[in-house]
């Protein structure tokens, strides 16, 4: 395992030179380089590495999404209000819809599996998203009108409806009985824990920090493992009680940056010397899980269904932003921002295969192929239309 840790980890930065030389994202690559060295193709990742791959995968996610909450001001997060709370459910409702119905049709299963399919299809992955709106915050691209922000806020609560609404489709197929106005509850009581949970995490370090004398490094490593542990807290109450944990991480990362902000800027610097080991592993084992072998399998029918989905996102983004004054290209760097795929598909695309559900194998190979069209045209996309329409010099909302 140590020596495929070594070659992910030189191969990776490699690939990342390459591909940011030919000005494309970094993270492309190292994609690229996951599913070439993955068992699928030349199968040189230990077993056991692979084993624990979606342990690591989350610990990576947790330090970016500390980096974010990190860079978010009291001021910023003023700036971006409704239009959050609108992004953070419309666009993912209207993409999983989208597809439950154009897949029911196409494919002429039956409609709660169509459900099942179009809820993990419609997760816009905070992997890929929040990497490049950190980039464009540490740069002020967009951020006299907080579209970095705008797009972090949303995109992390995306993935609480898309997850809860296929839960509710699979406890329709286990045959359960599901109250639907309960799980519509519980989203939003879910993203309140996971707020409340961080808040109180952050201000208990601050004291914590406060009153010991605890040098840089380990004040760092303190608040990541305090962040790893909030997300254990939501496995464990899983089933009982939902928390948008990954939500309570960037929450304790902003209460920590806007109560200390010395503090903030500390760990911020020490989380970006993290990230870049931490990035390696994430693209890399996101792109060893993705069996091109099954993705192609889902043919053009996949194709039209992954596209006609995101239709139905870049409207429901339309609809999220209307009323703010975000130009037209602004409006749609927005709608590109939101077309990633990666981390909630790698993680639940073989759930109805593994539940027995007779479209298990489609549903699979559906999900494999979103992440192999979307992740890199999306990453690309973010990267291009970033630097082309956002500025710094736009008014604030």
């Amino acid at each position: 395992m140590a020596q495929s840790i070594a070659i992910i980890v030189l191969l990776g930065l490699l690939v990342n030179w390459i591909f940011e030389k030919m000005k494309l994202p970094g993270l492309l690559g190292m994609i690229i380089l996951g599913i070439l060295i993955g068992p699928h193709v030349f199968n040189i990742v230990s077993p056991n590495l692979l084993n624990i791959s979606g342990d690591l995968r989350k610990i990576a996610l947790i330090v970016i999404l500390l980096r974010a909450g990190l860079g978010i001001t009291k001021e910023e997060l003023k700036k971006i209000g409704v239009p959050a709370a609108k992004l953070s459910c419309i666009p993912g409702i209207l993409e999983g819809f989208t597809i439950a119905f154009v897949a029911w049709k196409l494919l002429k299963i039956p409609f709660i599996e169509a459900g099942m399919l179009g809820f993990i299809i419609a997760a816009v992955s905070p992997a890929v998203v929040v990497p490049q709106m950190i980039g464009f915050i540490e740069r002020r691209k967009g951020m006299k009108k907080g579209i970095p922000i705008l797009i972090l806020a949303g995109a992390s609560i995306d993935d609480v409806f898309a997850i809860t609404i296929f839960s509710t489709f699979a406890g329709f197929y286990g045959g359960k009985s599901v109250n639907i106005a309960l799980k519509i509850f519980n989203i939003p009581i879910s993203i309140i824990l996971g707020i409340v949970l961080g808040v109180i995490t952050g201000l208990f370090l601050l004291i914590l920090f406060a009153k010991n004398n605890i040098n840089d490094t380990k004040k760092t490593l303190i608040v990541l493992a305090f962040s790893i542990l909030m997300v254990s807290i939501e496995a464990i109450l899983k089933g009982k009680v939902e928390i948008a944990s990954l939500l309570g991480v960037m929450a304790l990362g902003y209460i920590i940056n806007n109560k200390d902000t010395r503090l903030g800027d500390t760990l911020s610097r020490c989380f970006s010397f993290i990230w870049i080991f931490a990035q390696i592993l994430l693209f890399v084992l996101v792109g060893a899980t993705v069996n091109i072998a099954v993705a192609l399998k889902a043919g053009a029918i996949g194709i039209l269904i992954i596209a006609l989905g995101l239709v139905g996102r870049s409207i429901g983004v339309w609809i999220s932003l209307m009323g703010t004054n975000l130009t037209l290209k602004e409006k749609v760097f927005c709608v590109i921002a939101y077309t990633p795929k990666a981390t909630v598909q790698a993680a639940m695309g073989a759930v109805p295969l593994s539940m027995g559900v007779p479209s298990g194998d489609v549903i699979l190979a559906i999900a494999v192929l979103s992440i192999l069209i979307t992740a890199p045209l999306g990453a690309i996309g973010i990267k291009a239309a970033g630097e082309r329409f956002l500025d710094e010099e736009e008014n604030i909302i």
